[in-house]
This record gives C-alpha cells, sequence and structure tokens, in this order.
C-alpha cells in the first residue's frame, strides 16, 4: 500500500503508486511509529521543493521525526500547491526564483522568509486551496501555471491545456471557460519574469489543442 505523501496542484496528498520528479516538504506533519499523516498538514509556512538524489544522501520515508517527505509530479504541480525551490538542495534554483519574484512582483532584496509569507497568504483559504481569478486569459499564462476547472486540474503550457493526473498529463479540454488559477499570482509573476519550471516529460509529450483565446477572469 503506497503511502499517502503525493501532493497534488490543488495541495492535497493522496495515496498514489506513480512516482514524482521532485520531493519536498512542510515539516513535520506524520507519525513514524505508523507512517501516517498528522490531522494537520503543514507546521511550516515555508513549503519547500526539494531534488529527489542529493550528495548521495538516503532517507527512509517517514521513518522519523524530521520533515516529512512529499512528493510531486514535477515543479509545476509543486508552484501549483504553493511550494518553492529549496535554498539548500536547489540554492540556484532558489535564487532563480528568487530574483524572478522580485522582478515579477516589482520588489527588491526579498528573503525567502518574506517570500514565504505571501505564498502562505496566497495558496491558503481558512485551510482549504485558494483559487484565484485569472490574471490574465489563458492562452496568455506563462508555462508552468496551473489552473482548475471543476475538480480537474490542468497544465498550461505552449498555448495548450493538459489535465493532469498522478501518471503525468494527457490531452485537454479545448475551452476552460470557468478556470481558475491554481499557481499563487506571485508565483505566476515570476514565471512571467523567466523562471523556468521543471516539467514532467509526459507535457512534452501530449499532442493537445490551444485553449480557448479571451478566456480571461475578473
Amino acid at each position: 500500500m503506497p503511502l499517502q505523501n503525493r501532493v497534488t496542484p490543488t495541495g492535497d496528498i493522496i495515496s498514489t503508486p506513480h512516482r514524482g520528479l521532485f520531493t519536498g516538504n512542510r515539516g513535520i506533519i506524520h507519525d513514524p511509529a505508523t507512517k501516517t499523516l498528522l490531522r494537520k498538514r503543514w507546521s511550516t509556512p515555508a513549503w519547500l521543493t526539494c531534488v529527489c538524489e542529493f550528495r548521495g544522501r538516503r532517507r527512509e520515508v517517514m521513518a522519523t521525526q524530521s520533515w516529512t517527505e512529499l512528493f510531486f509530479l514535477d515543479e509545476a504541480t509543486a508552484l501549483a500547491a504553493g511550494h518553492r525551490p529549496c535554498f539548500y538542495c536547489r540554492r540556484d534554483d532558489a535564487n532563480r526564483f528568487r530574483a524572478a519574484w522580485e522582478k515579477g512582483n516589482r520588489v527588491h532584496d526579498v528573503r525567502m522568509h518574506d517570500i514565504d509569507t505571501v505564498l502562505h497568504h496566497e495558496r491558503l483559504d481558512h485551510g482549504k486551496k485558494r483559487l484565484h481569478a485569472l490574471l490574465v486569459p489563458l492562452d496568455q499564462l506563462p508555462d508552468g501555471a496551473m489552473v482548475q476547472q471543476g475538480e480537474e486540474s490542468f497544465l498550461v503550457t505552449q498555448g495548450s491545456a493538459l489535465l493532469w493526473s498522478p501518471s503525468g498529463y494527457a490531452a485537454g479540454a479545448r475551452e476552460l471557460e470557468d478556470a481558475q488559477l491554481l499557481t499563487p499570482p506571485s508565483t505566476l509573476r515570476a514565471m512571467s519574469a523567466g523562471y523556468e519550471v521543471a516539467l514532467h516529460p509526459s507535457a512534452r509529450s501530449v499532442p493537445s489543442p490551444l485553449v480557448g483565446e479571451g478566456q480571461g477572469g475578473g
């Protein structure tokens, strides 16, 4: 039985046998004796995205009273859920993210703590995932942005909308008339300012129709 440690674009943590490209954490949210999650889904506002391999170190998942290992299909999924690059194991990516975040949000000399504070407000609404109105039409969203329509999550890349699943992306809907933004707005602005998001290989191998033009939000 797979552990409950895979994060969806809506920030939920599910059980699935499929593996992801990244790991990460939200602090300690598990019981090491049973390797099950506690009722809380975060214990720190610093929600991180980490590499799965770092300096040859190995961890037994959920085995100790340390940070709870979570896993993500790709970086787009992690960013949509409200995570950001780890400054320890992904220092270059974290520096790129911070520089793009500053440029996109028109601020200077930002600490990661400041970014975490903004993201914590943008990703949660009374403990549940906060959805946002689209800032621009769907076909103008940067590659790596994610949106939600109904119960389904979609990746926007190269003008196409791809349906998310734990195993990868599939061809999406032609029009997403009522889609709302999953990716936190400040992170979206970092993407628009040049932060390049690491995508699952399936995102580049699935033919998909262009999303409908002019599908903006208020």
